[in-house]
């Protein structure tokens, strides 16, 4: 909402001091203090529609208003910031929030709908795009529509990467690889492929294609010197991941590495692997 500190007003500047302070995670008379800035951004001397909306978003979010009212909340916020600032980043946030809150509710398809609206065509930005796509592909996971769900991580990643969001992109990446693993197959579309030809679906449609090997090992091999750094923890499903990607793909070069590196490994399932 603010270009510059310089530029702001002090309405916006204690708008701010509130997101600061609510990413800190100090709620201390957040009620209070937020209400304060909303009472004050319909007032006639600092009337102000973006933190008017941004303001009753956070509220909602926290829980501050009533519960039975989160959701139409959040849909004005949407339509409000629709109005006054198409394709920013606090409209994409508040489409976000919206598509968050349907999905909690357990209506998937809504969830799915309010993110078909975060484009990067409409003005997006991307880091916005990237996860929506990554929440979208999730979804699509719990609906056991897994093609979709393999192009969105992949969506996911790109946009992470393209934004030096590593820790995102790791992420998307992973996810991607747990689908990927169920079936691979030589004669399968790359993941590009799958991309540029995607195509509305008729209803009941098949929604399963085998991942190519190509795409496996390109994901690997950037996910391997990341995962590798510390191979300690009891609980390592990214390394299992490498081993089972070692095994189909019939590349032992990971497998062998782990296995050199065998004395820094704790999960006991991947050392019961490595030992087999």
């Amino acid at each position: 909402m603010v270009d510059s500190i310089g530029d702001a007003t002090p309405l916006q500047i204690d708008m701010l001091i509130l997101q600061k302070r609510i990413s800190q995670g100090n709620l201390e008379n957040i009620a209070e203090l937020s209400e304060d800035l909303l009472n004050r951004s319909r007032s006639t001397g600092e009337r102000d529609h973006h933190v008017e909306a941004r303001v009753r978003m956070d509220r909602a979010l926290l829980g501050i208003i009533d519960a039975n009212l989160v959701g139409a909340e959040l849909k004005w916020c949407v339509d409000r910031l629709n109005a006054l600032c198409s394709g920013t980043a606090l409209h994409g946030l508040a489409l976000l929030n919206l598509a968050n809150w349907h999905r909690n509710s357990g209506e998937s398809i809504m969830s799915l709908i309010v993110h078909a609206d975060i484009r990067k065509d409409l003005g997006h930005p991307e880091d916005i795009v990237g996860l929506s796509r990554l929440e979208a592909a999730r979804i699509y996971v719990t609906l056991n529509d897994l093609d979709p769900a393999m192009r969105h991580f992949w969506s996911a990643r790109q946009s992470f990467q393209r934004n030096k969001m590593s820790s995102e992109s790791l992420v998307a990446s992973l996810e991607w690889l747990d689908l990927a693993l169920e079936e691979v197959s030589d004669s399968a579309p790359d993941m590009e492929n799958r991309l540029a030809n995607a195509a509305p679906r008729e209803t009941g449609e098949a929604t399963w294609i085998p991942s190519n090997p190509k795409d496996v090992k390109l994901i690997v091999e950037e996910l391997f010197p990341i995962l590798t750094r510390d191979l300690s923890g009891e609980n390592r499903n990214d390394i299992g991941l490498i081993i089972d990607s070692s095994n189909i793909l019939k590349f032992s070069l990971w497998k062998e590495i782990l296995v050199e590196r065998i004395d820094e490994i704790q999960d006991p399932n991947v050392l019961d692997v490595l030992q087999s």
